[in-house]
């Protein structure tokens, strides 16, 4: 128990460095909330503060519980996009009960371990994912860069150029911190036409209030939310899984995705009862706050106690951020977040890694769901990783004045069945049949059946079959699941 005290204290306090990074690198994430939660708020059709209280909950509440030490989370786009039709439908109270019941689906999903699906999501699908919201960030930014004045394009070019070129002066600031402090210095003192934070929406005064859904406790309650819930929780708990692998990468470091899991479940049940929306973790913020210095549960917690700060206290100067510092910001994100060594790996990589990785890619930004995007490159990682291991596989025969052997090598499942099959001669004329499997491995009920098949038929024509050479797995599966008569079959393990 001391053990877990004091590491739990050391993701919170590393030392004095670790402290003053964190801190400031909440406070650059805290300012790069605001306009996201306010344009996922309008996403969703709500009031920009249901999307800015969620940020507040969810980020503080997660740095206390989740199990990815600087990894940011809040209101989100791809959970926003899903509620939709339930705030059009229905109103907002329902929204607010939708996300109750998401957080406890994402609570029992970390206790039924479903993190450890993660395991077969390909590093071709994460490095595709990845590049995706890179590509979804800069578009995102489009929008801020139309239609507007030269300023406007001044002054994201001069916080590009703070952004990197400050860190060759000092490392002690995060550079994109001294970027918005700067534009914001220069927007107002020279009252140049530029878009601001207020202009994306009215920001909320004063703090969050507990209340509970004003909704009726009845199943028709229950068939409202429950499709929307359980579509919220996975597609949540899917952008947090993935997201806290690549802080994983990013900072060499392992995470408990299981507690991750329940942490986000129960930061999304206090963000609905403060009257926020649903969310998750976000990679752009998470970049943000790793390349600021943000290493410890105490940036994440200073990103949702600084913006609650600034949304209670400084709202009307918060409201005169120019967008064109935050649009600078994002930029240098989706530049950082992009896989640039993947385009030179294309030709490097197996073609079938980087079909997985491009198709990820176009179906994410073609779609904009990151949950299509993962599904479709892990199935299609899937099928060329089942098409590998069929070809894994291979049958020689051997005549001999007894008969004829035949020897397995490989792998025998639903993909491999065919050739299996075909690899038994139906002109075979010995009158013994000897089949070695001491090097193969039945894998499926599929395999059974092809051997059920082989076996029967070459009865019926009269020869005689033994089978030697099963290994444990595969003679218990043997056993278990073969319709044919095994008079003849041994199925013992082959001598070496």
């Amino acid at each position: 128990m001391s053990n877990s005290i004091a590491r739990y204290r050391r993701q919170w306090f590393t030392n004095g460095v670790g402290v003053r990074r964190d801190v400031l690198a909440g406070v650059v994430v805290a300012l790069a909330l605001i306009p996201e939660a306010i344009g996922f708020s309008i996403i969703a059709g709500v009031d920009p503060r249901v999307g800015l209280y969620a940020s507040v909950a969810i980020a503080m509440v997660i740095a206390c519980i989740g199990g990815r030490t600087g990894m940011v989370s809040a209101a989100t786009a791809s959970v926003a996009v899903l509620v939709t039709p339930l705030v059009r439908d229905h109103g907002v109270e329902y929204l607010f009960a939708a996300t109750i019941l998401m957080g406890l689906f994402q609570a029992i999903a970390g206790l039924l371990r479903l993190d450890l699906l993660m395991q077969f999501v390909s590093r071709s699908v994460i490095t595709g994912f990845v590049n995706a919201l890179a590509i979804l960030i800069f578009m995102a930014q489009l929008p801020q860069l139309t239609d507007v004045s030269w300023q406007t394009y001044a002054m994201v070019a001069g916080g590009l150029a703070v952004i990197y070129l400050f860190p060759r002066v000092t490392k002690a600031v995060p550079s994109p911190l001294v970027s918005i402090l700067l534009l914001t210095a220069i927007s107002i003192g020279m009252g140049l036409p530029v878009h601001t934070v207020g202009d994306m929406g009215k920001l909320p005064e004063g703090l969050p209030s507990f209340a509970l859904p004003q909704v009726p406790l009845t199943l028709e309650t229950l068939r409202i939310i429950a499709p929307f819930s359980l579509t919220m929780a996975a597609v949540g708990l899917l952008e947090s899984m993935l997201t806290a692998q690549i802080v994983d990468d990013m900072t060499d470091t392992d995470s408990d995705k299981k507690r991750e899991c329940m942490g986000q479940g129960g930061a999304n049940v206090v963000a609905a009862l403060l009257g926020g929306m649903g969310g998750c973790a976000m990679i752009g913020q998470s970049v943000i706050n790793v390349t600021s210095g943000g290493r410890g549960r105490l940036s994440t917690f200073v990103a949702g106690a600084f913006l609650l700060f600034l949304l209670a206290v400084l709202g009307p100067y918060v409201g005169r951020v120019p967008m064109p510092a935050l649009v600078a910001v994002m930029i240098m994100v989706s530049i950082g977040t992009f896989s640039w060594s993947s385009i030179t790996n294309l030709r490097r990589h197996p073609p079938t890694s980087s079909v997985v990785m491009l198709v990820t890619v176009v179906v994410v930004v073609a779609t904009q769901d990151l949950s299509l995007g993962v599904l479709s490159g892990v199935l299609l990682s899937g099928i060329f990783f089942a098409g590998k291991v069929q070809r894994m596989f291979a049958v020689e025969r051997e005549v001999s004045p007894r008969g004829a052997t035949y020897r397995v090598s490989g792998q025998i499942f639903f993909a491999s069945v065919e050739r299996f099959t075909r690899a038994f001669q139906s002109e075979d004329s010995a009158g013994h049949i000897l089949i070695d499997v001491s090097k193969a491995h039945f894998w499926d009920i599929s395999a059974v059946g092809a051997l059920d098949k082989i076996v029967a038929r070459l009865r019926r024509e009269g020869r005689s079959v033994e089978v030697i050479g099963y290994n444990d797995a595969s003679a218990d599966i043997v056993d278990r699941f073969a319709l044919h008569d095994k008079t003849g079959v041994e199925m013992g393990a082959a001598p070496h």
